[in-house]
């Protein structure tokens, strides 16, 4: 069964969202009013509504780091993670974490990249050279 996910939270200012997700991000406006946009988050909906962001804390532990918790995340083939990642070193994106290579010559080898929106929700964009292996183990 296959599906698109569906994701909505808050952020302060609808227009410097708009200007992350869909200018830097490349993310397509869909749907809006004056209180919430949609955008094709990498083919997922994302509704981003007016409000306060939910708390993040730096809880996550994976490997060596401890990753901001909760965090949104997409898995792109690593072509377009490279192009992506590019993209946020030209912006002077400030990562959370910076883009790096995770679990090097193991089983979910994948690159990786933290970094908040405006309201500072967290994102996580990984890269996988084979999209088969996203779940190895």
């Amino acid at each position: 069964m296959q599906s698109i996910f569906h994701f909505a939270y808050h952020v302060r200012d609808l227009e410097l969202s708009r200007q992350f997700y869909c200018d830097l991000l490349g993310c397509e406006e869909g749907r809006s009013t004056d209180t919430w946009i949609d955008v094709n988050f990498f083919g997922h909906q994302l509704s981003l509504h007016l409000g306060e962001p939910f708390p993040v804390t730096n809880t996550g532990k994976v490997g060596n780091h401890m990753v901001p918790m909760p965090h949104l995340g997409v898995i792109l083939k690593m072509s377009d993670w490279l192009v992506l990642k590019d993209r946020l070193i030209k912006a002077d994106m400030k990562f959370v974490l910076p883009p790096n290579i995770r679990f090097p010559g193991e089983a979910g080898e994948q690159a990786t990249m933290f970094f908040l929106d405006p309201a500072g929700n967290p994102i996580e964009i990984k890269g996988f050279n084979n999209l088969e292996l996203v779940y190895a183990t």
